[in-house]
């Protein structure tokens, strides 16, 4: 008995399927990119249930996901503002004299990067979630923090992270 009597793809559909495969997965190469945190098991159920509760919109800028893709990694626009969750407390959170926002019931730590890029941490919250917003969208630095502090509200209670 011949096994490959049938062949549901000739070699023409063969090559088409993997032109389209291929093409499918170029979009990935120009993704953002994030390093993914490692939080422990009470954190990471805080940051999926964050990730459940985003904003697919956030200053007007579509979701579009950093890789590799992780719950605990969100992003939007491009160039990307990036949300992690579940990150370690950063040393500056000890400076008495660091500066800090609230924006709709969310404390944020605020620190601006030499590339004039602007890293937020959440405050007081059970874990704590970091916004990265590139030097090209500063202009108005709490925007997207106006978006997404709703769902860090919802999602991320008010305490000390472990």
């Amino acid at each position: 008995m011949n096994f490959f009597r049938h062949r549901p793809f000739g070699m023409p559909a063969l090559a088409a399927l993997m032109i389209t495969a291929a093409v499918g997965c170029s979009s990935a190469d120009d993704a953002p990119s994030a390093a993914v945190p490692s939080p422990g098991g009470a954190v990471a159920k805080l940051c999926d249930h964050l990730d459940g509760v985003l904003p697919k919109k956030v200053d007007g800028l579509t979701r579009r996901d950093p890789e590799p893709s992780s719950a605990l990694t969100a992003g939007w626009g491009d160039p990307a503002i990036i949300l992690r969750c579940g990150v370690e407390r950063p040393a500056k959170m000890a400076d008495p004299e660091a500066d800090g926002v609230e924006v709709n019931g969310v404390g944020w730590l605020l620190e601006q990067r030499a590339d004039k890029s602007f890293r937020f941490t959440t405050t007081l919250r059970k874990a704590y979630v970091e916004v990265t917003i590139p030097a090209g969208r500063t202009g108005d630095g709490m925007a997207p923090l106006v978006s997404l502090a709703p769902a860090v509200r919802k999602a991320v209670p008010e305490g000390i992270a472990d």
